[in-house]
């Protein structure tokens, strides 16, 4: 059973991640257990589109990234231990406190708006 005490740390860790980018992407949720953003309006796609979000669920904190999804050569360097937290192709799910892969998630996130801003995705 996941040490629940934990998911409270994690969540808040994960929301800083997010939070460096409110001002060029838009809050949609913002919450003690979910906090989620939108890339600006797209004219490709004419429409805002998901970007990501952290969530407390009952047995993990969940972090959804949409640039994963979409350009999903972004994983290639991800380590073993990253890849084992996702569950599907754009969410990575975490039981515990671990300052690597949380870290590297952070990296990960910065290279994913990166690659959405150069991909004119947004």
């Amino acid at each position: 059973m996941p040490n629940q005490a934990d998911f409270p740390i994690i969540f808040e860790h994960l929301k800083k991640v997010l939070q460096e980018y409110e001002g060029r992407l838009v809050v949609t949720d913002n919450t003690s257990e979910n906090y989620s953003l939108n890339m600006p309006f797209s004219k490709k796609y004419n429409k805002e589109l998901f970007f990501a979000s952290v969530t407390i669920k009952k047995n993990y904190v969940s972090y959804h990234l949409m640039p994963v999804y979409m350009v999903p050569d972004l994983l290639a360097g991800a380590s073993e231990g990253l890849k084992k937290s996702m569950q599907g192709k754009s969410c990575f799910n975490f039981k515990a406190v671990d300052e690597g892969l949380l870290s590297e998630l952070a990296r990960l996130t910065r290279q994913g708006a990166d690659r959405a801003r150069a991909e004119n995705i947004v």
